[in-house]
């Protein structure tokens, strides 16, 4: 101890630096460096034999490259590594300049496993392994995630940690809207990335922006996060203004859509004209299964958030075109249904599986709807889901690693399905109540409301 310092005046000189301590800690920023960081892979081809990478340097490095090799057990692959070129954008961060780069790995061989790194020559990151799709349908399995958005690198962290124990082998990953909170904040974004770490990596993400990836513009339109096109590589084949925001990919027997919900409910004419893309998609589809991600949900599972304008533009396309699963965010809540009429039966479904989840800490209240066969209040989650021919397999687990929903979706030469219901062999009861913080929030009059939603909620599926 100083000796000019006494221990109470100590303990006060410490107490009175904690906001100093706190406050440095909420604003970490994520400097770019030389070195290759936020590396991420994506998809801009053919699954099969293509690939592509992201990653971010400071603005010092001018030369950006990737060296790529079939994956081989011995170290000496790396004089045979085949370099490709990057292509590299600058852009002001924060005040600060950095530069990203995105190259394109392309003929490749289908399902090979392949070893790469990204940097200049000089400076390099750690060599990352990823798989090629098969160019066969054979099965498929991935992640999917509601909103991170908050707390991402404290909490949100163990989600994704949690996601890859689960299913390490997973094809690829797909985020439904709000990664982050805000559209622009560098920090966030690297919060997200630290939580991902080396997963992204080796693990392609497929990504659909959701409300807090737009940022108010100087005529108070939505602008489009000035992160997400230089740090995802996304297929650019959708419609016009919706570049790397609304997309498809057919991996694998399968066809999987990209919505960008926020601008079509923001711009009537932007809704309109996803809607014609969409349609025309979904008509010229070859594959067997269909599964679209966007962020709104066409049925919400909190109240007074209904997108009833989203809903009756794309819920009759969905139905016609029979999409099979529909992977949306939002609302802070878990539920997974179908929209049928109460009393009849839900095996053969007349549309596709909804699902709303929440993957970070962020929680609101749980509306308990009638379309609703499993929900959860004030749980973070992930999901997987594994196609194989005519069986889709999908299961919710608590970030905690237990199996919180389950079902499969059985489809017939005719390509209609059937759903086998498997939340009822569960351990788990459904997580519905509020959380501590909504109940204290809750006027008396809502807090009677909401309970008188979960009676009946309870009483229509038995519980006790």
């Amino acid at each position: 101890m100083h000796p000019g310092i006494k221990p109470f005046a100590l303990v006060l000189l410490l107490i009175s630096s904690v906001p100093a301590l706190v406050s440095a800690q909420v604003n970490k920023s994520y400097p770019a460096s030389r070195f290759p960081d936020r590396i991420i892979l994506g998809f801009k081809g053919d699954a099969s034999r293509s690939q592509a990478v992201n990653w971010r340097t400071d603005s010092t490095v001018t030369r950006a490259v990737v060296a790529i090799h079939e994956a081989d057990p011995s170290p000496d692959f790396q004089k045979n590594a085949r370099i490709v070129k990057a292509t590299t954008q600058q852009i002001t961060m924060d005040g600060r300049k950095v530069s990203y780069h995105e190259a394109a790995l392309t003929d490749l061989k289908p399902a090979t496993q392949y070893v790469y790194r990204v940097g200049d020559g000089t400076y390099w990151s750690e060599w990352f392994h990823f798989k090629t799709a098969s160019d066969q349908n054979e099965p498929v399995s991935f992640l999917y995630f509601g909103d991170a958005q908050n707390d991402i690198r404290s909490l949100w962290s163990r989600t994704i940690r949690g996601a890859f124990t689960t299913l390490p082998d997973a094809d690829f990953m797909i985020h439904a809207g709000d990664l982050i909170n805000r559209a622009n904040a560098d920090y966030e974004w690297g919060e997200w990335f630290e939580a991902g770490g080396w997963v992204n990596g080796m693990i392609p993400s497929l990504a659909a922006p959701g409300n807090h990836e737009y940022f108010k513009g100087e005529n108070r339109t939505g602008i489009l996060s000035r992160h997400w096109r230089p740090q995802f590589a996304l297929p650019e084949n959708g419609p016009e203004g919706l570049t790397e925001t609304a997309y498809y990919i057919d991996y694998q027997g399968i066809r999987f859509i990209s919505l960008n919900s926020q601008e079509a409910i923001s711009d009537p004419e932007v809704m309109e004209k996803q809607a014609a893309w969409f349609e025309k998609t979904a008509k010229e589809n070859p594959n067997r299964w269909t599964i679209v991600f966007h962020h709104h949900p066409i049925y919400s599972t909190a109240n007074g958030r209904d997108n009833d304008h989203w809903r009756t533009k794309m819920e009759p396309l969905y139905k016609q075109y029979h999409v099979d699963l529909v992977l949306q965010g939002h609302d802070h809540t878990y539920a997974r249904g179908i929209n049928m009429p109460l009393g009849q039966s839900r095996k053969k479904p007349d549309g596709p599986i909804y699902v709303v989840s929440v993957s970070g800490p962020k929680m609101y209240a749980l509306g308990l709807e009638n379309w609703m066969d499993r929900a959860a209040s004030n749980t973070q989650l992930y999901q997987t889901v594994h196609i194989d021919r005519n069986k889709l397999s999908f299961k919710a687990f608590t970030v905690n690693g237990d199996t919180y929903d389950a079902f499969d979706l059985l489809k017939d030469k005719n390509g209609r399905n059937t759903l086998v219901e498997l939340s009822g062999s569960l351990q788990m009861q459904e997580r519905l109540n509020l959380s501590d913080e909504m109940e204290k929030r809750f006027k008396e009059a809502e807090l009677k409301e909401y309970n008188e939603r979960f009676r009946k909620y309870k009483q229509r599926k038995n519980l006790k």
